[in-house]
């Protein structure tokens, strides 16, 4: 063999060299990214203690609804088109945030779960209400027994829960740590509600649930409850959200 075929059989080995060692410096390179775990900077604080729901299952809740501040983290990074302000003489990062249509929420999700590596996703109605059974009060029983005035009898023991805004942490907290599953804020669950046995594709749903007081059934594109919907019982006074995890944080 020539001198310079052996020279050309040695460059040959030595780029394929550096092409395996490029191929394994990415592989280690993607394996790490792909391994990482949470990013602490965009988790929420969670509450002390798994909820353990009637099936069994745990699942890990938001302690607080999410805040005005946190929800702008959204908006900033483009990811979510509503930008919130708190009202005067109320403070950003302690203020739920509401006005919050199932649209916003959904947008809210998918930037916290790329944010954080961490899955998160909103309860369903069942799962919202195992949640808050500890601190809402117990359905009273009806004023009229006659069934036909049973909408009468849902507008006037209906309606107890607060309606003014109120800071994180102004009303009760649950065992396991869920707050303010009792205030003025109804939270939006990812259960259909299209008038019929269900099947609905969540993307064709025409309103969801939210819990709070009561469950209600909102129109997806409803931000201002007052304005329209189609809510059962007394119109919620605020529409926000709360996130749960089906894994530990």
């Amino acid at each position: 063999m020539s001198a310079a075929a052996n020279s050309e059989t040695r460059l040959g080995k030595t780029s394929l060299r550096f092409a395996i060692l490029g191929l394994a410096a990415a592989s280690i390179a993607w394996v790490a990214l792909t391994q990482r775990g949470p990013d602490p900077a965009y988790l929420p604080a969670m509450a002390e203690r798994a909820v353990i729901l009637p099936d069994g299952r745990s699942v890990y809740v938001q302690k607080y609804e999410v805040t005005v501040t946190e929800w702008n983290r959204c908006a900033d990074e483009r990811a979510c088109e509503l930008t919130l302000r708190a009202r005067p003489g109320q403070d950003p990062s302690t203020t739920p945030a509401t006005g919050l249509s199932y649209v916003d929420v959904q947008q809210y999700v998918t930037w916290i779960n790329n944010r954080s590596r961490h899955t998160f996703r909103l309860p369903t109605a069942e799962e919202w209400n195992s949640l808050a059974a500890a601190v809402l009060p117990e359905k009273p029983d009806p004023i009229f027994t006659d069934p036909s005035l049973t909408w009468a009898s849902s507008y006037l023991i209906e309606g107890l829960a607060p309606r003014a805004l109120k800071p994180q942490g102004s009303f009760s907290a649950s065992p396991e740590g869920v707050v303010d599953l009792d205030g003025s804020v109804w939270e939006w669950t990812m259960e259909c509600y299209d008038g019929m046995d269900g099947g609905t594709p969540p993307d064709r749903c025409p309103a969801f649930f939210v819990g709070g007081e009561h469950l209600a059934a909102m129109s997806y594109l409803v931000r201002d409850p007052a304005r329209g919907g189609c809510a059962v019982g007394t119109p919620p006074a605020h529409l926000g959200m709360r996130l749960i995890s089906d894994k530990a944080v």
